[in-house]
């Protein structure tokens, strides 16, 4: 059994209902209309709801950082990375969006990537097994829910997971300090992955070689980089914005960019992409 806290986190687990809830327990000493509104939806999802001292929901969250609102529900099931190969189900088969964590360690930096991954609209999350941050109840309570919303594959493997993704057409794109394009100069419209690096060291070596293309946020001031979350923040954005324009343009041009991204790969090698950052 696993614990989930806060009211948001809570919340967005009715919603999406993709978890197994045990039951409830709520603080006795909180009384208020969003807490009331979210007993009315656990009674409605028929989740059991305990009231509980507030002390009692600290010892069970281990954190006092609970809002008044403990859960215990059973583990979430990730997907295979198989699952990621098709859109989501009610999508249009559009340009995907694929993010790829390798080795992000903070569960702080981990949640606040699944919830600006989640905002942005991305398709589908890559997480590596080991050597990472888990999916925890503070990566939960950081990403304030975005994470039961998200389809998430876990791998053993990046490498081997961003080789297969390459032969479903996607590009592999890194963010690395030492990139060759800016992140703004790059067409972010097509099938692609963003793969973000471990805080500090970046792309492990072998991940960084497997990209077909690495990109660069050009820093103004003193230091040389932004903390993973908000480097994802910035380039997921970046994405987003773009595929909104290009939604907006011609039809024209926009099958021209589908066909482009969608064509096959010869040999299995990756083919140079026209336009910026080839």
């Amino acid at each position: 059994m696993e614990v989930l806290y806060g009211l948001h986190p809570v919340e967005e687990a009715l919603k999406a209902g993709k978890r197994r809830f045990d039951h409830v327990l709520v603080a006795r000493e909180r009384h208020d209309a969003r807490l009331e509104q979210l007993v009315a939806q656990c009674r409605q999802a028929r989740v059991r709801v305990l009231e509980q001292p507030r002390e009692q929901l600290t010892v069970a969250a281990k954190t006092p950082a609970h809002q008044g609102v403990v859960a215990l529900v059973h583990p979430q099931e990730f997907l295979a990375l198989e699952d990621l190969f098709a859109p989501p189900a009610g999508k249009p088969a559009a340009s995907r969006l694929i993010l790829a964590l390798d080795g992000v360690e903070d569960p702080q930096n981990l949640g606040a990537l699944l919830r600006v991954a989640d905002g942005a609209g991305v398709d589908g999350v890559v997480l590596t097994e080991r050597r990472a941050a888990p999916l925890s109840a503070v990566a939960v309570k950081a990403s304030a829910g975005a994470a039961e919303h998200l389809r998430i594959a876990r791998v053993v493997n990046l490498v081997r997971a961003l080789e297969e993704l390459k032969r479903q057409n996607l590009w592999v794109v890194g963010l690395d300090e030492r990139g060759e394009s800016d992140y703004d100069r790059f067409d972010l419209t097509g099938n692609l992955v963003i793969v973000l690096g471990r805080e500090g060291a970046g792309l492990h070596d072998l991940v960084r070689r497997t990209c077909d293309h690495l990109l660069r946020i050009p820093m103004a001031g003193g230091v040389s980089s932004l903390n993973v979350s908000a480097a994802g923040a910035v380039v997921l954005y970046e994405a987003a914005r773009q595929r909104r324009a290009a939604a907006g343009t011609s039809t024209t041009h926009v099958q021209k960019a589908a066909a482009r991204s969608a064509a096959p790969r010869s040999g299995g090698k990756p083919q140079k992409q026209k336009g910026l950052g080839s």
